[in-house]
């Protein structure tokens, strides 16, 4: 891999990491609910799932969910129903599920670990993306682990870069959502987004093989 090709791809993973979608969902809502240490908990959950889904890719997952439309589908429908999941569970939230950092110590390091896993795995279309997008910056006549690494790495310094300045940036929102018609708004907004993800995933299809 030329030193041009990383850059290309680098631009590529800038802006797919920087665009909001599921995983930026949960890590601002998750800052502005229990601040932004929290935030990055689930962070490092949603990435681990994406370092996951990268593997698979590798090993030839993603290869097989183009190829059949009922393991595709279940894994879409799964994704989706969390989604939805969590979108409903936003909007029936109180206003004062909002509350000060120092009130969360009671969420759990391992279930927020939990929470951004599943929602960097809901969606098996990444698998198929990273099917698709790491044989473009591949060099077939170099060794293949060296550069899957190094695609890898980019890629997870990105998501958790970008998941980090979304954390820290709606964490500064929290005290001025402390108004219950402001929370409520809030929640509300967020299940919304929830529920058009799921939508969206659910609404999906797969790419002939």
């Amino acid at each position: 891999m030329t030193l041009s090709t990383w850059l290309l791809y680098v631009a590529a993973v800038f802006v797919l990491t920087v665009t909001p979608g599921p995983a930026v969902l949960m890590c601002v809502s998750t800052s502005v609910n229990l601040g932004p240490r929290k935030a990055l908990i689930t962070s490092l959950g949603s990435t681990s799932a994406v370092v996951g889904l990268m593997a698979l890719s590798a090993l030839g997952l993603g290869a097989l969910l183009a190829a059949s439309e009922l393991l595709f589908s279940a894994l879409k429908w799964a994704g989706a129903a969390y989604l939805a999941y969590l979108g409903v569970r936003a909007l029936l939230a109180p206003a004062s599920d909002i509350r000060v950092a120092g009130g969360a110590a009671a969420v759990g390091t391992q279930r927020l670990l939990a929470q951004g896993f599943l929602v960097g795995l809901s969606n098996p279309k990444a698998l198929l993306f990273f099917g698709a997008l790491f044989p473009q910056f591949l060099d077939p006549a170099a060794p293949q682990l060296p550069q899957f690494l190094v695609l890898g790495a980019t890629f997870v310094f990105f998501e958790l870069g970008w998941l980090t300045v979304y954390a820290l940036t709606a964490s500064r929102a929290q005290r001025w959502l402390q108004q219950p018609h402001r929370a409520r708004q809030f929640n509300r907004l967020t299940g919304v987004v929830f529920l058009l993800a799921a939508g969206l995933l659910a609404s999906s299809k797969r790419q002939p093989a």
